[in-house]
């Protein structure tokens, strides 16, 4: 009687499970193999699905969408920021104003600062500097001297009467202990945590993290890129920094880009619309760029940076450059840059030759061997680990900011990226890109293909978690 039970439950279980893949996954592969392991794997499969399967992500940012329409019913800041042309010749921002529904911000000016050397001390300056807000978010925001020192000139700021928010999420910034967060309301800072739920069935801690960093300093002027707050980004005490990474100093228009991002999530975690002028200046121009600010994410902006991404792939006629800390693009993007190949493009990769994370070495070796390695350019750059996140193509656009070439970066994190068309900054960074390269070594297939069977599948079988990495 009770296998009779168990054999009823599992199916009952099975045929609901099968129904709710059926009518949920868009990509047929995931769902075939989702219903066979519901019914391969009796209650076990259901159980797997539920906490892996079903998308929490869209079910948890539907809530915010509703709430975000509110902010921007309130704000009326969150529109287009108009822009007085499109780049010459550039199909490319035709795409990007319909992915993003963000008009080019001409007037820019946007200066690279590379690592925590360089770009610490100017962001405490423009702190020190702020007369009405400064709103931050981080995904790292570490209790060390770094993070103490921003902590310190929050507070400073607080002090003189600047208004003052910071988000840092609750996963890269503690879970279950957060000291800078007590440090930032010891000094009477606002601070929210970026989706901080315990409840382990609602495994928050696999998704929804927010990946930005932003700093704007009286709704005017900004900084963005790859850079975490901490000490391992300085060469300050040490022999070298272990993190390498890129940061930018943004100036004009294009900063209320950043502005709406920040304020979508702050308004999503703490409730309170910010508004008024010190929030939302008019911007003077500040030099020749033309830009716009990319936000992505598991919510109505869900794929939005990886749509550009694959846009300037496939219209790019002579050189495409990235540059990520983890490089694992989905099928999309492979196809895009395997097309690029075929099209006579030079593609150039670099990805760090050691990555931070054991699991992702191993899955970014079993995936590139699946890539045109022989036919791009895929270099491995050597300690300390890279972690700029850095697109040129063609000499004349780039994208800069926070997203990895991944599908946690690219469909389940909030990330935030700034394209420009202007070729001296891309120039710049194709600068720093070819230091990169004298000091790396380039991959081949061979080396891929030298792997003893017993790596090959310890890799192969790490790049099974693509879809979480």
């Amino acid at each position: 009687m009770t296998y009779a039970v168990l054999t009823v439950l599992h199916i009952v279980v099975a045929v609901s499970v099968s129904g709710h893949v059926l009518l949920t996954k868009s990509d047929v592969r995931s769902a075939i193999g989702w219903i066979g392991l519901v019914w391969f794997s009796p209650i076990a499969g259901a159980l797997i699905y539920m906490g892996f399967g079903i998308n929490r992500v869209a079910r948890r940012a539907s809530r915010i969408d509703r709430r975000v329409t509110t902010l921007k019913a309130a704000t009326g800041a969150a529109g287009p920021v108009p822009s007085h042309s499109r780049p010459a010749g550039c199909d490319l921002a035709r795409v990007g104003t319909r992915v993003t529904g963000l008009s080019l911000a001409t007037g820019n000016r946007i200066t690279m600062l590379c690592g925590g050397d360089q770009a610490y001390p100017e962001m405490l300056k423009a702190i020190a500097g702020a007369q009405h807000s400064i709103a931050l978010a981080t995904y790292i925001f570490r209790p060390d001297r770094v993070g103490i020192a921003f902590v310190e000139a929050l507070a400073a700021a607080r002090a003189r009467g600047v208004e003052v928010r910071v988000l840092v999420d609750a996963i890269g910034s503690g879970y279950f202990r957060f000291p800078i967060v007590q440090a930032l309301r010891d000094a009477d800072i606002p601070v929210a945590r970026f989706m901080l739920d315990r409840r382990f069935w609602r495994m928050p801690f696999l998704n929804l993290r927010n990946h930005k960093k932003l700093l704007i300093l009286d709704g005017a002027t900004g900084f963005t890129g790859g850079l975490n707050l901490g000490i391992e980004n300085t060469w300050a005490g040490r022999a070298k920094p272990s993190v390498d990474d890129t940061h930018f100093f943004v100036e004009g228009p294009v900063v209320a880009h950043m502005m709406d991002s920040f304020a979508e999530d702050w308004f999503s975690m703490d409730g309170e619309t910010l508004t008024g002028n010190i929030w939302w200046p008019a911007i003077a121009p500040a030099g020749p760029m033309v830009a716009r600010g990319m936000s992505s994410g598991p919510d109505e902006d869900v794929g939005k940076i990886e749509s550009v991404f694959a846009a300037a792939l496939e219209q790019a006629r002579d050189r495409v450059r990235i540059v990520s800390p983890y490089f694992l693009p989905d099928e999309r993007l492979k196809s895009a840059i395997a097309g690029a190949v075929l099209r006579g493009v030079t593609v150039e990769v670099l990805v760090p030759s050691n990555s931070d994370h054991t699991i992702m070495q191993w899955a970014m070796q079993a995936h590139l061997a699946f890539f045109p390695v022989d036919g791009m350019c895929v270099y491995a750059t050597p300690a300390p680990f890279d972690h700029s996140k850095l697109v040129t193509v063609d000499g004349r656009w780039c994208a800069v900011g926070s997203a990895n070439w991944d599908v946690r970066s690219l469909r389940l994190n909030f990330e935030f990226m700034l394209e420009c068309y202007n070729a001296d900054l891309v120039a710049g960074i194709d600068a720093h890109v070819d230091a990169k390269i004298g000091r790396s070594s380039r991959l081949t297939s061979s080396e891929f293909d030298r792997r003893s069977l017993a790596t090959k599948l310890r890799d192969a079988g790490a790049r099974l978690f693509l879809p979480y990495l």
